[in-house]
């Protein structure tokens, strides 16, 4: 354990910029060791996923989702007059959501003795970080270590830079009081497929334009492909292979050529609005990397495996440092960089073991290694299957779509990867990812009694199918 409190000729431990789930759990894992913390934050506490990701998206999602059921309810036995979507009210309630998480994020870190500062920091020599206000006010942070946890920010494509209200982001996405008649959305990666079902939920004419052969390219190829069939099933425009050109834009809306690869011709496409949602790059900007020594790569910060950087002191954690770009990613490196900083030996991450999820309906979950990433790593697997449509409570719920796919090592028996889409599959993800981590076999995930009934029995389900084939 660090054994300074705060000398003073170092003033802190350890200073955190950026108070997203990877900076705000540093600051406190640092505190509980009983280093003195001071996190850095230009913006509201919690980061771009509090306030502008992860949680405002699913309280949107969570709205979507009650309107989708309350516009069939008889066959529930539930008799209701006619829905409509109100966007504004339920906008108004992902805002509150933030809010709320941003200020439980503000109440953990004072609790812990956190020393919060607001204003955009900088890098500078001998430890020390320059923290300017909004007001221009500026102080200086000394700190025998650093974590920069400053995230990511959107993509900009040219030809496809926003204007805030023909061509969007996500954050424009997330607060926009009307529903646009219609929409299209570049990008069929998580973002893009989420915003994609709730604005066709809310009633908007949605097409996915996709430059990979599929959405959710890093994904199963059997889930990406149930899940456009569903998209295409519910009124979603799927175009895979394809790309814009052309694009124009005014008061009347957006239009572009389409062009699909394997069609000579392309077509022309209009809506009101086109959301960009092609990925993201590290949030490197003007924090004075350069002068204290720490390297970058193609828009993120160089690491290793600990998530030290070039430069004595300095760490890199969450979306600036590259991989997967998730917040619960970012909470594993917060603790591997803290208990670096502590004078532990932690184990490295292991992204293949990083759950990865998306919240569209059904919505799709998965966890380690793919069958076809298992066999060009020269496995020979075993895959189980099976559907929750056989399952109970799936029936109870009216939720028939989707199923679970595990993927076996034939040899060893263990658990390389598991793969769900379905209704809340990402409820799910966690006991595969326990298997995963620890080579479960299938025998032992059959084995283990699971409630009756609950979804998870499908997984089990799916273990016994894989036994099958042994």
């Amino acid at each position: 354990m660090q054994e300074s409190a705060g000398n003073p000729e170092t003033g802190f431990d350890l200073a955190v910029i950026g108070s997203g789930p990877g900076g705000y759990e540093a600051a406190l894992h640092a505190a509980r060791h009983g280093m003195r913390v001071c996190l850095v934050e230009k913006g509201p506490l919690g980061g771009i996923c509090v306030n502008w990701g992860c949680i405002p998206t699913k309280a949107l999602l969570r709205s979507a989702e009650v309107y989708e059921l309350v516009r069939n309810p008889s066959a529930f036995g539930v008799i209701a007059g006619e829905a409509s979507f109100d966007l504004a009210q339920a906008v108004k309630r992902s805002r509150n959501v933030a809010l709320k998480s941003s200020k439980a994020v503000d109440y953990m870190l004072r609790k812990a003795g956190v020393e919060v500062r607001q204003g955009t920091a900088m890098l500078a020599k001998d430890h020390v970080v320059e923290v300017t206000g909004a007001d221009g006010s500026k102080s200086a942070v000394v700190s025998r270590n650093v974590i920069v946890a400053t995230g990511s920010q959107p993509r900009v494509v040219p030809g496809l830079e926003p204007d805030g209200k023909r061509i969007i982001t996500s954050r424009e996405a997330l607060i926009m009081k009307e529903v646009p008649s219609s929409m299209i959305v570049v990008g069929g990666g998580a973002i893009g497929v989420e915003m994609a079902w709730f604005y066709a939920s809310a009633g908007s004419k949605v097409t996915i334009v996709e430059l990979m052969p599929r959405i959710l390219p890093a994904e199963e190829a059997e889930i990406s492909e149930a899940l456009k069939r569903s998209f295409e099933k519910g009124g979603i425009r799927v175009m895979c292979g394809a790309r814009l050109g052309n694009v124009q834009h005014g008061e009347e809306g957006v239009s572009a050529d389409l062009l699909v690869e394997g069609q000579e011709e392309s077509m022309r496409v209009e809506a009101e609005c086109l959301l960009v949602a092609v990925g993201v790059t590290g949030a490197i900007e003007n924090l004075g990397l350069e002068a204290v020594g720490v390297e970058t790569d193609r828009g993120f910060i160089r690491t290793d495996a600990l998530c030290r950087t070039s430069a004595p002191g300095v760490y890199a954690i969450g979306d600036v440092r590259g991989g997967m770009l998730l917040a619960h990613k970012a909470s594993a490196e917060a603790g591997i960089a803290v208990e670096t900083i502590a004078g532990a030996s932690p184990e490295p991450l292991v992204e293949a073991l990083v759950p990865r999820c998306v919240y569209a309906q059904p919505s799709v979950a998965s966890v380690g290694l793919t069958e076809e990433a298992a066999l060009n790593l020269g496995h020979k697997v075993i895959v189980g299957r099976s559907l929750f449509a056989a399952s109970g409570k799936a029936n109870a719920y009216g939720q028939l779509e989707g199923f679970v796919k595990l993927v076996f090592d034939a040899e060893s028996g263990r658990m390389l990867g598991g793969h769900l889409i379905g209704h809340d599959a990402v409820e799910l993800v966690g006991e595969l990812g326990l298997a995963c981590r620890y080579g479960v076999t299938a025998r032992g995930i059959f084995d283990t009694v699971h409630a009756h009934p609950t979804l998870s029995e499908t997984v089990r389900e799916a273990a016994f199918n894989a036994m099958k084939t042994i």
